[in-house]
């Protein structure tokens, strides 16, 4: 049997999660005598179409045996993935509901499956973690991934679903990365509004997005805005070891969400499948809240009675 190769496309390669499923991709890869080629659009779903079709449309020796993606745009790409079940390549989704892997499945003769976490249970479990940070109410700056992403829109009706009636939010968008958030509050910082504007929270969608945000606020040339700024709770999404956990330990984040990485899980299974095994068309990875939310809730009182003078 011919070595089998994997080419995973990825979104970007600066925001801490995508390093994070390169780095389990080619760890699953190199365990399972896998052959990788890692792609990455920047953010670009233009970008990643061409490279997606240009890998489908290569000569058939230079074919990978699967094309596994974490779309970078709205879109999940059914006409690319048409192309490349056509073409004998099997497909696999990251992080995105598809409504097209039926059809795939039933009319060509490769695998076809997503694995994605619950982006709106992400987003209730941090509609949680803002009322255990504000159980008297307040307002929370919520940084919100690019408007075309669907990972985004879910989270962020998660976090209505969830987020007391008392919790304002204040939306702004980046686009998942840390410069594209310090960029963003940068902006606002300098709008009059934002001076007069009561923020209990910073909230984002993901950690480097919130460290982005702290950049910005680092920034100030006002010593007393910037120690304000600086002294409210952080709190971001993806909490990998080396990034948003140890951020947590550190002070620098009140709490993240941890999201496993999925690439080594898709590179598993579609050597499964490869091998005539079955696989589910849609697998769900569970999300858990750092600290626990008991743990943020504990931590939320102490400091409502702290600033009202201990009563």
């Amino acid at each position: 049997m011919n070595r089998l190769r994997f080419v995973v496309a990825l979104t970007n390669n600066d925001n801490d999660y995508q390093i994070e499923q390169a780095a389990a991709a080619e760890n699953a890869a190199r365990k399972l005598g896998v052959d990788l080629q890692l792609l990455y659009a920047q953010n670009d779903s233009v970008v990643q179409s061409q490279q997606l079709l240009q890998v489908v449309q290569s000569g058939a020796e230079n074919r990978p045996s699967g094309i596994i993606f974490e779309p970078a745009g709205g879109t999940s790409m059914p006409q690319v993935a048409r192309a490349a079940a056509a073409a004998g390549i099997a497909w696999v989704v990251l992080n995105r509901e598809t409504d097209y892997l039926a059809e795939l499945r039933s009319q060509y003769p490769v695998p076809a499956f997503a694995i994605t976490s619950d982006h709106e249970e992400i987003g209730r479990i941090q509609g949680r973690q803002l009322a255990a940070l504000l159980p008297k109410g307040g307002s929370a700056l919520y940084i919100q991934g690019p408007p075309e992403s669907l990972a985004a829109k879910q989270r962020t009706v998660g976090m209505y679903e969830t987020k007391p009636d008392n919790v304002e939010i204040k939306l702004m968008k980046a686009q998942w990365t840390e410069a594209s958030a310090q960029k963003a509050i940068s902006g606002w910082l300098k709008l009059t509004t934002s001076r007069n504007a009561r923020i209990d929270v910073i909230a984002a969608q993901d950690d480097s997005m919130a460290m982005g945000a702290r950049k910005a606020f680092q920034e100030l040339s006002d010593i007393d805005a910037r120690t304000h700024w600086l002294s409210l709770p952080f709190i971001g999404c993806d909490g990998l070891p080396k990034t948003g956990q140890s951020w947590v330990r550190s002070g620098l984040l009140a709490a993240t969400i941890f999201t496993p990485p999925n690439t080594g899980t898709a590179i598993e299974m579609l050597c499964q499948a490869l091998q005539g095994q079955s696989v589910p068309e849609r697998t769900l990875i569970d999300a858990i809240s750092i600290p626990a939310l008991d743990v943020l809730q504990k931590t939320g009182r102490e400091k409502a009675r702290s600033a009202s003078g201990g009563r």
